[in-house]
């Protein structure tokens, strides 16, 4: 009895695509996303190609400006540096006081005057003194020690300039005054300062007395 055998195929089977997905639908899709890479693509290179061209733009906007401001600019004569005081009208005052070549003793920030106007005004400084005794009244110490030390600057300045102008018999006796006057004026300001009212008083009565005998001697 003869068996017959059966031949198997050689060959594998074709692949199939799986259930449900279409192979033409795979072959649209990719393509779509190629398609979509390609159009990012070139979005991205014109928005770049737009920047650099708006800044060659932008330069050669500010360039030309630059260019006509230059063209338009006016030379300007620069003379040398003033002197370090007064070098210019008006600036005498405060030159003086940064000017440190200068003495210590010239570099005063107040205005200094003729020597009859200095004695004009050291007079309205002693007047000024004289109205702290409101203040001393009320015991507004700081108030007391502040206009003190206000006037009696403006004085001790106009004074010395009074004094350098007399004759050389008159500059030691008013020097002596002068000298007791600041000191019962620096008493004044301790007692002020202590918030002392019965040293106040009496510091205050010498001032009253030691002021009259410098300003009758000023003229």
């Amino acid at each position: 009895m003869m068996s017959s055998t059966r031949s198997m195929p050689t060959t594998a089977p074709a692949r199939l695509a799986p259930a449900g997905i279409k192979p033409w639908v795979l072959s649209v899709r990719a393509a779509s996303e190629d398609s979509s890479s390609s159009t990012s693509s070139s979005s991205l290179a014109q928005s770049t190609r737009r920047s650099i061209l708006g800044l060659f733009a932008a330069g050669v906007t500010v360039g030309a400006v630059a260019q006509k401001a230059l063209a338009d600019a006016r030379s300007i004569k620069l003379d040398g540096p003033p002197p370090p005081s007064g070098g210019k009208p008006g600036t005498l005052l405060s030159d003086e006081a940064r000017d440190l070549d200068l003495p210590l003793k010239e570099r005063f920030y107040i205005q200094p005057l003729s020597v009859e106007q200095a004695a004009a005004r050291a007079k309205e400084s002693a007047k000024e003194i004289l109205e702290v005794k409101k203040l001393i009244d009320k015991k507004a110490w700081p108030y007391v020690q502040n206009d003190l030390r206000s006037k009696a600057s403006y004085l001790r300045y106009d004074l010395n300039t009074v004094i350098s102008s007399k004759p050389k018999d008159q500059k030691k006796p008013l020097k002596t005054l002068t000298s007791k006057l600041f000191d019962t004026l620096d008493n004044l300001d301790y007692a002020a300062r202590s918030k002392d009212a019965p040293k106040a008083e009496k510091y205050y009565a010498e001032t009253v007395s030691a002021l009259n005998d410098v300003i009758s001697k000023l003229g």
